[in-house]
């Protein structure tokens, strides 16, 4: 399962959310979260995130690939009922065009796909609006204007990839609702094909 969107969307909260809500549902779920901080890959990432210039931004993208195919490669065939990545393909949305497409469509092809792969949609003012709350430190996309850049990118990837999009400027609660009955009607189709 994949949670993913644009910085401030709400990703990281809806992923605790929905690791929560599984686990109360007997599941075994293992989640993670990139840029991870367990790894060389991740660690650069941020190091880069706070970084300024296009070397920054280009080095940033590569090494966040690294850590999700990292985490792919260790994680994916591991045996829990839910493996849960928060951010995964939509990383390619920070490079330039036409780069993102062609990153994007790549790495589709070349990782696992989920059955439930969502974008949690916000708006780029409501991002940076929550950024502002709850950050001491800017990285280098989460500046409204960045922000506004990156959105139509990302749901354009989202369009052309069959994400599940979920209107992430609606409160916390209201957004988790969306993800689990998602969730339940998966696990409902599943069952009835079995």
């Amino acid at each position: 399962m994949v949670i993913d969107g644009l910085d401030g969307s709400g990703k990281s909260t809806q992923a605790r959310i929905a690791v929560s809500f599984l686990k109360e549902r007997g599941k075994t779920v293992l989640l993670r979260v990139h840029p991870e901080d367990d790894n060389f890959f991740g660690v650069k990432t941020r190091q880069f995130l706070y970084s300024q210039g296009k070397n920054a931004h280009f080095a940033a993208a590569l090494f966040y690939m690294m850590d999700v195919i990292r985490s792919i490669l260790l994680y994916s065939w591991r045996s829990f009922d839910y493996v849960l990545f928060v951010r995964y393909l939509m990383g390619t949305a920070y490079l330039p065009p036409p780069l993102h497409k062609i990153g994007y469509h790549f790495f589709a092809f070349v990782v696992p796909k989920s059955e439930i792969m969502l974008f949690l949609d916000v708006t780029p003012e409501e991002a940076a609006r929550r950024i502002g709350r709850s950050r001491n430190k800017q990285e280098m996309f989460e500046e409204v204007g960045a922000l506004r850049k990156i959105r139509p990118k990302a749901l354009s990837l989202a369009y052309l990839g069959n994400w599940i999009i979920i209107d992430a400027n609606e409160p916390a609660n209201k957004v988790a609702h969306s993800i689990e009955s998602t969730i339940l009607t998966f696990e409902k189709e599943k069952t009835q094909s079995l």
